[in-house]
């Protein structure tokens, strides 16, 4: 009997592989006794009803595999995030940093992922808040990155920026980025930021467009508070939680940034290291 006996599938949406291979998959996990649970997507792929809310679906599972890129990893990274249950993550086609195995080898490295044979990658997420006066309007967990952004086309905008409660600049910029070392491989990484190993202990400031172009990318250790305070007025600035969560900010809003309580192991090939994914994602040379 496999150590693993039921897992949670989630899929991307409009997925032409996704609609062949999620029955065949839950056909291939029942034929080895596994039970599985389906998000409501991936259930209308394989016609098993409305399928289980992304927030409840993780419940008595032992591994969770996610079907499509890493937009559909960061979706799912937050809707499971308390249970923090290893993730199988397969990438349907695209860049796929976090999704790092193919189709091809999905049913090769399930066997072994069902016997507990398998390696992880424990990722840190980041814990936001938005401030405004004494309310706290909202609370988020990313993978990625916290991202403040102009709302208008040509207007750059004003970002107060506190570590720890000491003063570091005010940026005038397109934007600025607050990513997790999973995230400085996304938006902050097409803005100049740095390339930060996954297990570094680490949060990056990265602008985007600064005005001042002497204002460049900062690593900090993860235990630091980040406070962002918008100078510009109101409804010029959008606040965005892994490119997928937004809502438009006043003047005087604060968002502040900490390292999360939750973190999310994700299932590698055990022959698949870090810099070999930079090597193939990023068409780094090879021997």
């Amino acid at each position: 009997m496999p150590i693993v006996n039921t897992v949670a599938i989630l899929s991307k949406p409009r997925s032409d592989h996704a609609v062949r291979l999620v029955p065949e998959l839950v056909d291939w996990l029942e034929s080895r006794g596994v039970a599985v649970r389906l998000d409501p997507q991936s259930a209308a792929y394989a016609a098993r009803g409305h399928g289980i809310a992304r927030e409840e679906i993780a419940t008595g599972t032992q591994l969770v595999i996610v079907l499509g890129g890493d937009g559909t990893l960061l979706s799912a990274a937050r809707s499971t995030r308390s249970a923090e249950i290893p993730i199988f993550a397969v990438n349907l086609g695209g860049l796929g940093f976090l999704t790092a195995i193919t189709m091809h080898e999905i049913y090769p490295q399930l066997e072994r992922a069902l016997r507990g044979d398998y390696a992880l990658s424990r990722r840190r997420m980041l814990h936001c808040e938005l401030h405004r006066g004494h309310e706290v309007l909202s609370k988020h967990d990313a993978l990625n990155d916290m991202v403040l952004t102009k709302f208008q086309i040509a207007r750059m905008i004003d970002l107060e920026v506190h570590i720890d409660g000491h003063f570091v600049c005010v940026y005038k910029a397109d934007g600025l980025i607050v990513a997790t070392p999973t995230g400085s491989t996304a938006y902050s990484l097409s803005a100049g930021g740095p390339i930060v190993f996954p297990s570094v202990g680490a949060l990056s400031i990265t602008p985007v467009c600064p005005h001042t172009l002497t204002n460049r990318p900062v690593v900090l250790d993860d235990q630091v508070v980040i406070e962002v305070i918008n100078r510009s007025d109101d409804s010029q600035t959008y606040l965005t939680i892994d490119g997928q969560i937004g809502e438009l900010l006043k003047n005087g809003d604060r968002v502040v940034c900490r390292r999360s309580e939750h973190s999310i192991s994700l299932i590698r090939p055990p022959d698949m290291m870090f810099f070999d994914v930079l090597r193939e994602k990023l068409k780094w040379g090879g021997r």
